[in-house]
């Protein structure tokens, strides 16, 4: 069995059956007879002071129960969400303290902010009755763009933030250490980057479903969520001051999650105290638009970063400087990619002894950044692989042959960075190496003559990456097993499309020898799942798979001493192989699902020796004290049409270790993805805001996503080198995609301009226009 269904199997993911054929279970899928529906009134401002809110004609108009505002909430005691107290293993000072409120109340901080909701007998109702509210709103002066928070006289986001809109201040690194490796280098090479803002835009947008119990003093929200437990600790500490068993937070199927789904908003903040208000259920279903202005945008920051190098090309030191925006109000992890994933990545592969990292996290009137796949990783690799390319340029080096100089070796290992990582094993030389011959580097010279002759411009760009990834800090497991003979599986992390049901699945039949249709599946219910955190940052195979490992083996641990009981030989005598305990060397044994029937019925007739446990369900959990780091090479070659700009990706190759392959045929279709969003960023995607704070690409007509078109078939292979540190011996694969793309189709884009004289002087994304007057200056 386990040879078709165990872990490296390429097994179809099994719900996909349910998900394709419609019989998916999303939040706005649940009956909602009985429940009532709201609709907000947002902010058209990005800065300003509420004067009044006339809720009049709205509250007499059709089908409405009730209108209130940010100054019920304040009134009622709630607090506001914020941004969460320091992650294991990140040294920070609280940021400035932002509580982002269900609805405002006295100031707006940014267009799009809740100011009030209206609740009616019917979603048409409730947003019709919205347009009869009016709000007085006093106009402040607002500022947008991180050069004019910083700048000398800037009006204050919040009030304690003036002179300069800094949230949080952070340094690591050793800034006497680099001033001598820079003074000493024999070339520096510096590079003015910008990390575009972008809108994650997940296929299904919020639904949220609220509900109050009077009786038992409890709250349910069901919403699409990464997770239970985070939605529960933050609504229960942040906002409402209640112990976590008066909120039950469930999740069914959801439709996309990439970090924008991993926290609550103030739109669920609001439908729970009206459902307590009013004593009946209340639904509010998001749509596309509120999506672009409510939800946390990704990215946005301004970087001034440098790489010296000795005469013979050995990487000294990495200066980066950032300005990170982080909108309006922290999001709940809003400092950590800044703060902990970016600096922790630097200087990825190469052996680099100094590092001297500043940012700055800056408030601006916009929606707030919080993590999107990446979530600061690709903002790393994109900092070192873009100067890695271009000091080969300046010092007329081949880039690989520099690679290949400074990279970490895997005798080195472990080897501990500056930035206080430590990388337990890897081999990036061979993942490179293997990379340049699935990509037919040797071919490449042809190809960009073959362009040519087309009057296309061929470029060739490489990203040789490191994240780090995971902890954070514990996942747990729950195995049970059914009287019809099934097991059923609990976990915390929640799948949003990762194919947990089926990997996870293939888990069981590994360790247990279980048949893989007979592996029942749940989570999404803070109820009945286990500890655990959430599926963010490549993890739900490291933390939420090894606690399913050890579950597996305390299963195995009790099913060992009940066999040796009802076989009446020794413990030690017990083998388990193939889904059965048999005595060593004879045919007596005991398939697992028998035995735990035997067990139940044991108990059950009071023939239990007190020395036995009363059932081999299980539980356990798997702790992480250091992340860990997949890494893998990526190269891109692209044609550009000179007279138009126009870029289109000619080829894509990616070599990738993550560690032991559980599905190859899941781990590809997440490579996949990743690499068609950081295409997204590095060619065509950006929200940008007007002067005055007005979002001004709003919808899909205005924001641009790559399309099948766009996206080259990805030649991909992987290069596992086990890690030592978790009983899988994975590494995470979630993220790796995008860490790899960004960086490698602009410095493909880059490689293309230099062969013309040009430079890629401009900000991401790399638009038709931006590259067309690249060369347009250099001609």
């Amino acid at each position: 069995m386990s040879e078709k269904f165990g872990t490296s199997q390429p097994v179809r993911r099994r719900e996909d059956v349910r998900l394709l054929t419609g019989r998916g279970e999303y939040v706005d899928d649940r009956d909602e007879s009985g429940y009532l529906h709201a609709a907000f009134l947002r902010s058209p401002v990005a800065h300003g002071r509420i004067r009044s809110v006339d809720i009049d004609a709205a509250l007499a108009a059709p089908g409405v129960v009730d209108v209130f505002t940010g100054a019920d909430l304040k009134a009622a005691g709630l607090g506001g969400i914020h941004a969460r107290p320091p992650l294991p293993g990140t040294e920070m000072d609280p940021p400035i303290h932002t509580p982002r409120p269900g609805m405002a109340a006295d100031i707006v901080r940014h267009v799009g902010e809740p100011v009030a909701v209206v609740i009616a007998q019917t979603r048409r109702q409730a947003e019709d009755a919205v347009e009869l509210v009016e709000a007085d709103i006093e106009e402040l002066p607002a500022v947008v763009e991180i050069s004019d928070a910083l700048a000398d006289g800037a009006p204050a986001v919040w009030p304690d933030l003036a002179p300069d809109n800094v949230g949080l201040y952070w340094k690591k690194g050793d800034t006497e250490g680099a001033d001598a490796a820079f003074a000493k280098a024999a070339h520096v090479t510096r590079l003015r980057l910008r990390n575009n803002r972008l809108v994650g835009n997940p296929m299904e947008p919020r639904t949220s479903l609220a509900e109050f119990d009077p009786e038992s003093d409890c709250y349910t929200l069901t919403c699409a969520s990464q997770g239970v437990h985070y939605m529960q600790e933050v609504l229960c500490e942040h906002v409402f001051d209640i112990p976590r068993d008066k909120m039950r937070v469930r999740t069914f199927d959801v439709g996309g999650g990439f970090g924008i789904k991993e926290q609550p908003y103030p739109e669920d903040v609001s439908i729970l105290y009206a459902s307590r208000r009013l004593g009946q259920p209340v639904k509010w279903q998001g749509t596309r638009s509120e999506h672009f202005i409510s939800d946390n945008h990704a990215r946005d920051a301004e970087i001034e970063a440098a790489l010296a190098l000795s005469e013979d090309g050995e990487f000294l030191a990495v200066r980066v400087s950032v300005d990170d925006a982080i909108g309006a109000y922290f999001a709940c992890h809003g400092p950590f990619p800044s703060v902990r994933n970016m600096p922790n990545g630097l200087p990825l592969v190469y052996r680099t002894p100094i590092v001297d990292i500043t940012t700055r996290l800056v408030m601006t009137n916009t929606v707030s950044i919080g993590p999107y796949r990446g979530a600061g990783r690709e903002q790393a690799s994109v900092i070192m692989e873009r100067l890695v390319e271009q000091a080969a340029r300046e010092t007329g080096r081949d880039p690989i042959a520099l690679r290949r100089r400074n990279y970490i070796q895997p005798g080195d290992m472990p080897y501990t960075t500056p930035a206080g990582r430590t990388y337990d094993v890897g081999e990036f030389e061979a993942v490179m190496e293997k990379a340049e011959k699935l990509s037919d580097a040797g071919g490449f010279a042809q190809r960009r003559t073959e362009s040519e002759r087309q009057g296309k411009i061929r470029g060739r760009g490489v990203a040789s990456t490191v994240e780090c990834v995971g902890a954070m800090p514990y996942e747990g497991a729950i195995i049970r097993f059914a009287e019809e003979g099934q097991l059923e599986l609990t976990v915390a992390t929640q799948s949003q499309g990762q194919g947990h049901e089926t990997a996870f699945a293939q888990l069981i039949n590994e360790h247990l020898g279980i048949p893989f249709e007979d592996v029942g599946f749940k989570h999404g219910n803070s109820e009945d799942v286990p500890i655990g955190f959430a599926t963010i940052g490549s993890r739900s195979m490291i933390m939420a798979g090894s606690a399913i490992a050890n579950t597996c083996d305390r299963v195995i641990e009790k099913g060992r001493a009940w066999a040796g009981h009802l076989l009446e030989a020794a413990e030690a005598d017990i083998e388990f192989s193939d889904g059965r305990f048999r005595v060593t060397g004879t045919d007596r044994e005991f398939e697992l699902r028998d035995l735990s029937k035997r067990v139940r019925a044991a108990v059950v007739a009071g023939d239990q020796p007190e020395d036995l446990p009363d059932t081999l369900d299980s539980e356990d959990e798997y702790r992480a004290s250091e992340q860990f780091f997949p890494n893998g090479c990526h190269i891109c070659e692209v044609e550009i049409e000179p007279e138009t700009g126009v870029v289109t990706i000619a080829q894509y190759a990616a070599i990738d270790d993550v560690g032991n392959v559980i599905n190859p045929m899941i781990v590809h279709g997440q490579l996949d993805g990743g690499v068609a969003q950081g295409i997204g960023q590095a060619l065509m995607e950006e929200c940008r805001y007007d002067e005055t704070g007005q979002l001004v690409t709003g919808s899909f007509m205005d924001y641009a996503l790559p399309r099948a078109a766009d996206i080259p078939m990805i030649d991909a292979d992987f290069h596992p080198v086990p890690t030592p540190s978790n009983p899988l011996g994975v590494k995470g694969i979630g993220e790796s995609g995008v860490v790899g793309a960004v960086p490698a189709v602009m410095n493909a884009i880059a490689d293309a301009l230099a062969s013309r004289g040009a430079t890629v002087d401009f900000d991401m994304p790399a638009t038709s226009e931006k590259v067309w007057r690249a060369l347009s200056q250099a001609s």
